[in-house]
């Protein structure tokens, strides 16, 4: 797909990975609508970008989710590009029962799946209408195993990841929507600073990975140590047709 002249929104743009993207689509010539809860953060990286604007609110909050699609097609009906890109993660120790893991789980499930199905259902009458369209779900090294440090943020991603090749599979034969997933390693971002994010790759390495994904037309974007993991996936599933 085209790499200029979109008008793209990002949610989580106002930092780390969305930020990133936000910025090189920028760069690009494209139009960029960030959002995000924190009017100051987002305020403060409006003055990162050329060529953007900002929405803001909680896109994990029903109400939100439904007045930003409104006004989506109100103000902005030329986006052709959505990037569900906020997300929630908490440590949670599972053998700890003082630890609300299920309190913790239900916030992460809430923002990183069920949000993202139900603000893509509020988008795609209005992805549909245009000519060149993308959605852009971003996901994680941790689709392919959990482990004990961020057991319940694995599995949110993970049917984030499951739901991403369901929806791709119900657009396969319209050739004017094209769903990708980009798949990041540990990132060295705010968002990840209490699970060791100092030791991950720049966020901007994430945004060239996207970048040359949809010149590419290539859905699945691992990044970083990703792509080892996804070879040998894709490897065993061809194996096992």
């Amino acid at each position: 797909m085209k790499t200029t002249g979109n008008t793209v929104f990002i949610s989580g743009g106002s930092a780390g990975i969305g930020l990133a993207i936000a910025k090189k689509l920028s760069e690009a010539g494209n139009t960029v609508i960030i959002n995000g809860r924190n009017a100051e953060r987002l305020h403060k990286a409006l003055g990162e970008l050329s060529n953007a604007v900002a929405i803001q609110g909680d896109l994990s909050v029903e109400a939100d989710r439904i007045r930003i699609a409104q006004e989506l097609a109100a103000h902005h009906p030329d986006v052709n590009i959505v990037i569900n890109n906020a997300g929630a993660a908490f440590m949670n120790n599972l053998s700890d029962s003082t630890n609300d893991a299920a309190g913790k789980a239900y916030q992460e499930i809430n923002t990183n799946y069920l949000s993202i199905i139900h603000f893509t259902s509020l988008v795609l009458p209005q992805l549909l209408k245009q000519d060149d369209a993308a959605i852009v779900n971003v996901t994680s090294i941790a689709v392919f195993r959990g482990n004990k440090y961020l057991p319940t943020y694995s599995a949110s991603k993970a049917a984030l990841h499951s739901y991403t090749q369901g929806l791709r599979d119900t657009f396969a034969e319209n050739n004017r929507l094209t769903i990708y997933e980009v798949y990041p390693p540990l990132v060295n971002t705010e968002f990840s600073a209490e699970i060791g994010g100092a030791n991950g790759i720049p966020a901007s390495e994430v945004a060239d990975e996207l970048l040359l994904a949809l010149a590419k037309n290539q859905v699945e974007v691992p990044v970083g140590e990703t792509k080892k993991i996804h070879q040998l996936v894709e490897q065993l599933s061809v194996s096992a047709e």
